[in-house]
Formats: structure tokens, sequence, C-alpha cells
């Protein structure tokens, strides 16, 4: 009999433990942009050797959005990200709106920074035509030289209520806490350009995925290391009370 009860308790906690795993969804089926819609400016996107290839114009007036379905709120983002010109600026929105009844469609929000300028703030959060720079790569800069510009690196991102930290290549870069956007849409950009020797120049991505499913045990421990920025007036965070 107390073979019997063994055996259920087990069961009962493997199943628990089952359905308390994360689950990682792919954003990009690496094939084509199904999953995927321009929602703002001109700039052109493919599929290329297994990823998404965006194309820098002079014909567009403005940044251009690639955007994926759906609305996310907590999240762990991972990807892939190359950029071949030491010029051109991009970047990943998260958390992001776009609506045609605000700033005229404009996408705005927070933005995974990709940068291969000399300030190298690859990693920093940009808030796209709102607040500006929220998180510059200047406030960490043992994390500048993660970025390796003509190759493939890995970004994270953990979104989780007010608190939104990022990585590249495994190291920590900007710890923000802000509660601008609680949730919106995940976007890639072309960045507009004036110049035409920076026409057709291209930045990619691939390997993107998503997990919204029990995220929290994907969340990394805090690094106090990593200076922290908090945006929010009158409060003070977990690791303020820590080590106050």
């Amino acid at each position: 009999m107390k073979n019997i009860f063994l055996s259920i308790l087990l069961f009962a906690v493997g199943t628990m433990t089952m359905h308390a795993q994360s689950e990682w969804t792919s954003l990009f089926n690496g094939k084509n942009l199904n999953n995927w819609k321009v929602v703002y400016g001109k700039a052109n996107y493919k599929v290329v050797d297994g990823a998404i290839v965006g194309y820098t114009t002079v014909n567009s007036p403005d940044n251009t959005f690639l955007a994926a379905k759906g609305i996310y709120s907590d999240f762990v983002l991972e990807f892939d990200f190359k950029l071949d010109d030491s010029r051109i600026n991009s970047g990943v929105q998260f958390r992001s709106t776009c609506d045609k009844k605000i700033k005229n469609g404009a996408v705005f929000g927070y933005q995974f920074e990709m940068d291969p300028a000399k300030r190298a703030w690859t990693g920093g959060i940009y808030d796209e035509k709102r607040s500006g720079w929220l998180y510059p790569l200047s406030l960490n800069p043992k994390a500048q030289s993660a970025f390796k510009i003509g190759e493939w690196n890995k970004a994270r991102i953990e979104a989780f209520g007010k608190s939104i930290r990022t990585w590249v290549n495994g190291i920590p870069c900007a710890d923000l806490i802000d509660n601008q956007s609680a949730l919106g849409i995940i976007a890639l950009q072309v960045h507009a350009t004036n110049n035409p020797e920076l026409e057709g120049k291209t930045i990619s991505w691939k390997n993107i995925r998503i997990c919204t499913k029990e995220p929290e045990s994907l969340r990394s421990p805090d690094n106090s290391s990593v200076y922290q920025v908090n945006n929010i007036p009158n409060t003070i965070s977990d690791r303020e009370k820590n080590e106050g």
C-alpha cells in the first residue's frame, strides 16, 4: 500500500514539475515572414539563409519596423543579430506601440540598442519616439566590448514587471526599472538614412525565440555589479532595499 501511495505522490510531483516548466516559442521559422508584418516605414526585409535581413533605404522618411504577431508582457527574449557596417544603427523594439491613432502610427517604446559606432552602446535601452535614452551603455563600460561587428551576436532581454535587463553574448548590459509600458509588440528596426552610400546595407536576425510561459524559471539572478537605473519617482527597487 505504501508503494502505491509513493507512486501516486511521485507521479503528482512529476506532473506539477512538468507543468511548471518554461517553454520557448520560436517567433521566426527560418523560412518565411508569415509571422511578421512591416508596420511602419518603407525599408525591405527578406529571408536569406535562414535569417531575417533588413535593407537600409534612402526612400523611407522614418525608421522601418517589422513586427512579430502578438502582444507581449513578461518574457525572456533571445535572438542572434549581425551588423555589417559600422555606420548603421539598429535595434529591436519590445513592449512597444504601433497605433494609427497615436503619433501618426509611428512605433514607440523600449528598444534594445544595436550600435556599432565607436561609443559602443549595443545592449543599452533606448525609448523610441518617447523619452530617449533610458540606459546608455556609458553606465556600464564593462559591457561596451561585448558586441562584435560583422559577426553573429547573441542578445537576451528579460522583462518582468517594471524590471528590464539585457545581455550581449552572455555579458550583462542594462539594468532598468521603468513603468512606462507593461506590454506591447516586438519589432525589428531598420534605421532611416539620407546617405546614398548606405543604401542597401544589411542588418540580420535569426534564432528569435521567446518564453512567456513560466518565464520566471529562466530569470537571471540579480547582479549588483551592474549599475541599476530606477526611473520610477518616489520608489526604491529591491536592490536598493537590500543595500539599505
